[in-house]
């Protein structure tokens, strides 16, 4: 199988300035490497109608392009049902009626983030399991031997970061993105995953329920974010961030694609032009302020 990079964006809205750097990024690196590059929607939870074509035309006119057909999670179940009846089998599985609010109340082990599963139900007595069937459906958690796992990532080298009981299915059947991910980029031959940095402190549980399920860790590579003024992550809410806004204010794809290539310190132009520049060791490791509509005011 094709060694790949990919981009795997979630149909709820049009991408806004940082989804679509990190896009690039990710197509750089692919490229770079003689990969492949593959386009995943990432559509388990509810999609906003309309916002997938969206989303494709907005990487298609900053010059993403990728290989072969998109694919999209809600035709993996399949997959996901095998790789969750093997973790089921091996005993590494148990039932959670816990509510996100009771996880949140309760006591975390000592060191471990806000929200990390306590291990509730980790071990219910046959009794008491079959009275909370009898209250409410079931989630079904990973039985984790270890408290942390430790990743290598491109920039930020080694990262070792918490792994709790994580969900593999909600209580409502939809399997859980942990997972999905997982058996998703090894089914693709993904080997290089390239995102956003606030996704970092999950990719240890992510590489840890791989090695469970004898997938290979892909090459990671976290980019830094985009942020407001306030040196918070970029949202739509922070106003003209999407290529529709930006258009309306007067910037079109071309001159949003050069400040987000001139942001990491390549030439503005074609993405196939920049590419003969790029080097991942040169990029810059700090966020990038969003300046706001590219080429106001000059």
């Amino acid at each position: 199988m094709t060694s790949a990079g990919r981009f795997a964006p979630s149909p709820s809205g049009d991408l806004h300035v940082g989804n679509l750097r990190t896009a690039i990024l990710a197509w750089l690196f692919a490229r770079s490497t003689g990969r492949a590059f593959l386009l995943r929607v990432e559509d388990l939870d509810r999609a906003r109608a309309g916002s997938e074509a969206g989303q494709l035309r907005d990487l298609q006119a900053v010059g993403v392009t990728w290989d072969g057909d998109v694919v999209r999670q809600t035709t993996r179940g399949p997959l996901y049902a095998r790789a969750i009846a093997g973790l089921e089998q091996a005993g590494l599985t148990y039932e959670c009626f816990c509510t996100r609010r009771e996880i949140q109340e309760a006591a975390s082990a000592p060191h471990a983030p806000q929200g990390a599963y306590p291990g509730t139900c980790r071990n219910l007595g046959r009794a008491e399991l079959e009275f909370k069937r009898s209250t409410r459906p079931a989630a079904l958690r990973l039985r984790a031997d270890v408290t942390e796992f430790t990743v290598h990532d491109t920039l930020h080298g080694e990262f070792t970061g918490v792994v709790d009981d994580l969900v593999l299915r909600r209580n409502d059947g939809v399997t859980a993105y942990n997972l999905a991910v997982v058996v998703d980029d090894a089914a693709q031959g993904i080997d290089q995953v390239v995102r956003g940095g606030d996704l970092l402190p999950s990719t240890p549980r992510q590489a840890y329920l791989a090695s469970l399920l004898n997938i290979p860790v892909p090459e990671y590579a976290h980019v830094p974010l985009v942020v407001n003024v306030d040196g918070v992550r970029l949202a739509k809410r922070d106003g003209a961030v999407t290529l529709a806004d930006l258009a309306t204010a007067g910037a079109d794809p071309t001159r949003v694609r050069d400040a987000i290539l001139e942001s990491v310190g390549l030439p503005p132009g074609s993405l196939d032009h920049a590419l003969e520049s790029f080097d991942p060791s040169s990029l810059p490791m700090e966020p990038w302020t969003w300046p706001g509509v590219p080429g106001a005011g000059a």
